[in-house]
């Protein structure tokens, strides 16, 4: 095959390709729908479909693939964890994902400072293995739970801290390498490892390499470093290698330096009355050694502006120790400076710096923003004169971004709203990447100051090095990989950066479009056990199959919208079975930095999966008993503790015989409020939601009693309501709107607010109601008037005091409530009640119907052992355990020793000291 030609990847071939590797490999072999939707993008615009995946066990699979691949006349790109945002991480032969058996540490050697890892290792396990010794691994990017090491290899990646330990490139210390051709090499300095020919082409070129790069440009990460090649620099091949973008070779092992953690890590915050103004005294304190200086401005930050000092731009300095503070705090010259020494208050900072990547791709006001130009960076100090240009070119493009960053290095991230649907658009996002480019270059910059090139920038490298040095780009590709069979068309020869772009021909509106705006950052991708609030994605941290995170199901429904992979349409198994361990547990729709919705979407494809002829009949059993529980407690109430007593009872129901049912009470909470006399004025209508009323009445008995001794009258709808989330959640949305629009007719004469106590019903008042009838202004107004339990007593009895219990609390924190409702009056409740300690974050694993469909049990309880069950295995004897959600309490009791309980029952219990509620 001729240097530099295309491979074709024709569909007819791909069975004998499959057949081959499977016989060579020790490895998975994955060429079903499946998987080659799942990595048909990354983090990127772009898209590319592959032949098929490969999983690799060892350095020997990854030779006996490439020869394989090699002998078919088929491209490989290696994979990380797919957050390239240049397009790099996508093939169309075979990809090979390093991050399902390649994802070890060999050895780690404290005293030397290096550690051996394998290419699909995490960064973040990494520096937890490290830590104990008291290092790290310098170079962090924000995507640092997710990324690996492969992949900062590829894309040379930084991170914030590379203002002090450099690079990726400055923290490799040798590589272990295979080729295209099946050559195993080990790199290093001094020509270690190098190709034939490639030593001689670099003595031939000696001029260019010396006068062809920029200088002063500490993130100049473009093309090729073949400078480190130059004898006065070591001929150092392994630092030529890191950020070559899988086109050289394929990595499957590799040296790093380590360095010692700071001792006492101080946060200084800096506040700038503008972005240009941080960014112009950004430069200035580098010679006070600062461990970061990363800026942002307040229209990223957003709402956490209040947490930050005086300005309107920011500067996040690290430091080590007290005295480096003040030192930093004097020399800053800002407007106003916050010195946080608390581990939690920094943490709680730093999380708006590693969100950013996401929460920069939603425009103020709404709207969608994309990357392209992530991360160009210039010489530190003219960052200040390049943001005013750069600024001012959006301006006159039309378009608008939220520039950040690394200010101390001089690198911008940036997503910009282009219009990636319309060809008009597409042409303004040429005419502008080629604008941008010209400005960086005019600033002595480089075109990727971190994430690599890939198809976004390579085209434009010949702006930044020339023709002859681009050229010569080539020359070193040919002599590496002669068959031109590695991650062909990036960086050399690339394909044109405004083709291939993954938003052509999908549908403007659907869950196709909403899909799409999945941007690819992997948050979702984060394996267990979890840690802080986050509750996404919890499938995912239970299976660590890609199809069960948030981003490999929205890329599943992209390829279905655009009916090139996944072909079936609506009616695709392959979306089916990827939906089928999503928990609608929400909480994407507020861990997820761009607010994908995936519970919302698996709701729709249900419901269209199950429409037309049949379609009555495939759907699960459990869909029409658990998911039409309100239905059938109202036709039998205590009845189906008999009915569930039966033989056969669980099969029959669709259900599985491995938990108990859950049991009908005796006695309605409907029906014990009816049978009540209160002359206490109504303040509020309490919500008889199916759980308190027919299966824990006692909840809504507790919550009538702390009310009322708050001074509030209750009262409860005028006739039977439903909030529709059990047909909701099994996508029978015909009927969810049918029970939405009763409960409105019931309650349209009502004002006032509306107390539900039960979390998930809550939260598909405040969000599926309106959503689903976006039509009918009712749905709005009674969303709107739902508050919890909590928010009730703050804001309508503000001046209650509860009862001071004094203990410890855990438990778990409602999916919903986390993700929807928020709990930040539940907090100050329980703090005024002398409650302490935190409820569990993640899900608990029941989530509705989930943890009793067939097929479940295993994730369901892997899912409580993120969080929950370790939660209460270290509590205390006497704490109270805290669960507001009835799945909650229900696993809760199926899995442990342990009786939740709902927190207005703990605080009635301590109203009615040594007695019951009435």
């Amino acid at each position: 095959m001729r240097r530099g030609t295309r491979h074709p990847c024709v569909v007819g071939t791909h069975e004998s390709l499959a057949a081959d590797l499977r016989s060579a490999l020790a490895g998975d072999v994955d060429f079903s729908v499946t998987a080659r939707a799942l990595t048909t993008m990354d983090a990127s615009n772009y898209r590319r479909v592959p032949a098929g995946t490969v999983a690799p066990r060892d350095a020997d699979d990854v030779a006996a693939a490439l020869e394989v691949c090699r002998a078919h006349g088929v491209p490989v790109v290696a994979r990380g964890a797919g957050t390239s945002i240049g397009g790099q991480a996508t093939g169309t032969g075979v990809v090979l994902d390093l991050t399902r058996h390649m994802d070890g540490i060999v050895s780690v050697d404290p005293g030397a400072r290096t550690a051996v890892v394998r290419p699909g290792l995490v960064l973040g396990r990494l520096r937890e293995a490290v830590r104990p010794y008291g290092l790290t691994f310098g170079p962090d990017p924000s995507t640092y739970s997710r990324c690996t090491l492969g992949g900062m290899i590829g894309n040379n990646a930084c991170g914030a801290h590379s203002v002090a330990w450099g690079t990726t490139a400055d923290n490799v210390r040798s590589l272990e390498v295979v080729s295209y051709r099946g050559e195993r090499l080990t790199l290093g300095r001094d020509g270690q490892g190098a190709p034939p020919g490639l030593l001689d082409l670099v003595d031939r070129r000696l001029a260019l390499l010396r006068t062809g790069y920029p200088a002063g440009l500490p993130r100049r990460i473009s093309g090729y470093a073949l400078d480190a090649l130059l004898p006065e620099r070591g001929r150092d091949v392994v630092r030529s290698f890191v950020g070559s973008e899988g086109t050289l070779g394929v990595v499957t092992e590799a040296t790093v330096r380590l360095v010692p953690l700071p001792a006492e890590p101080v946060l200084v915050v800096l506040g700038y009355a503008d972005e240009t103004a941080a960014a112009d005294a950004a430069a200035g304190l580098l010679p006070l050694g600062p461990l970061t200086v990363e800026g942002m401005a307040a229209d990223l930050v957003g709402t956490a502006v209040g947490d930050l000092p005086r300005g309107g731009a920011w500067l996040f300095c690290e430091v080590d120790g007290e005295d480096a503070a003040r030192a930093l705090v004097r020399a800053a010259d800002a407007l106003d400076t916050a010195v946080v020494r608390d581990p939690a208050g920094q943490r709680a900072l730093w999380r708006v710096r590693e969100d950013a990547a996401g929460t920069a791709t939603r425009m103020p006001g709404g709207g969608d923003a994309w990357p392209g130009w992530e991360d160009c960076a210039v010489p530190p100090a003219r960052l200040g004169a390049y943001l005013r240009a750069f600024r001012a070119l959006l301006a006159e493009h039309g378009l608008r971004g939220i520039p950040y960053g690394h200010f101390g290095d001089g690198c911008v991230h940036v997503r910009i709203d282009f219009d990636l649907w319309t060809e008009k658009g597409v042409r303004d996002f040429r005419r502008f990447s080629e604008a941008v480019a010209g400005l960086v270059v005019a600033h002595g910059g480089s075109l990727s100051g971190e994430h690599g090139d890939g198809k976004a920038r390579a085209e434009l490298l010949p702006r930044m090095y020339g023709d002859e040095l681009v050229g010569l780009f080539g020359e070193v590709k040919d002599v590496w990989d002669p068959d031109g069979g590695l991650n062909p068309g990036m960086l050399v020869r690339p394909e044109p950066l405004d083709s291939g772009l993954r938003f052509g021909n999908l549908p403007l509106v659907g869950v196709g479009r909403e899909a799409a705006r999945c941007v690819g950052v992997a948050k979702c991708r984060v394996a267990g056990p979890s840690s802080g609030p986050s509750v996404m994605c919890p499938s995912f941290r239970a299976t660590g199959e890609e199809k069960h995170s948030t981003r490999g199901r929205a890329r599943l429904l992209h390829e279905m919208a655009l009916g090139e992979v996944v072909t079936d349409g609506w009616r695709s198994e392959e979306v089916r079975e990827a939906l089928d361990l999503c928990l609608s547990c929400k909480g994407c729709r507020s861990d997820c930095p761009v607010g994908v919705d995936m519970a919302a979407y698996k709701a729709e494809f249900l419901s269209r999966h199950y429409a037309g002829p049949g379609g009555l009949l495939r759907r699960p059993r459990s869909h029409w008993t658990m998911g039409g529980l309100p239905r059938w407690l109202d036709l039998f109430g205590r009845g189906l503790n008999t009915a569930t007593r039966l033989p056969f009872a669980a099969r029959l129901a669709g259900v599985t015989p491995d938990r108990p049912l859950p049991k009908v009470a005796e006695y309605t909470f409907a029906s014990w409020f009816a049978d009540r006399a209160s002359a206490r004025p109504p303040a509020l209508t309490l919500w008889p939601d199916t759980f308190t009323d027919h299966l824990a009445p006692e909840v809504g008995r507790a919550a009538v009693r702390v009310l009322e001794e708050a001074g509030l009258g209750v009262a409860l709808p005028p006739g039977r309501v439903c909030c529709g989330l059990t047909y909701v959640s099994t996508g029978r949305l015909g009927a969810a709107r049918r029970v939405m629009r009763r409960t409105l007719d019931v309650m349209e004469p009502e004002a006032g607010p509306v107390v539900v106590l039960e979390p998930s019903c809550a939260a598909t008042l405040r969000t599926d109601l309106p959503e689903l009838l976006p039509d009918d202004p009712r749905a709005a107004r009674l969303a709107a008037s739902v508050l919890t339990f909590a928010e009730a007593l703050e804001t309508l009895a503000p001046n209650w005091t509860p009862p001071r219990l004094d203990r410890e609390v855990t438990g778990q924190t409602h999916c919903h409530q986390h993700a929807v409702l928020g709990d930040a009056a539940d907090r100050r409740l329980r703090e005024r009640a002398g409650l302490t300690g935190e409820p569990a974050g993640g899900c608990c694993g029941l989530a509705g119907d989930f943890g009793f469909e067939p097929g479940h049990e295993q994730v369901s309880r892997a899912c409580a052992e993120d969080q929950l069950l370790p939660a209460l295995r270290s509590a205390a004897p006497g704490t109270e355990v805290l669960a507001d959600g009835f799945s909650c309490r229900t696993q809760i009791a199926h899995l442990t020793e342990w009786r939740g309980r709902h927190l207005a029952e703990v605080l009635a219990e301590a109203i009615d000291v040594g007695g019951e509620v009435p």
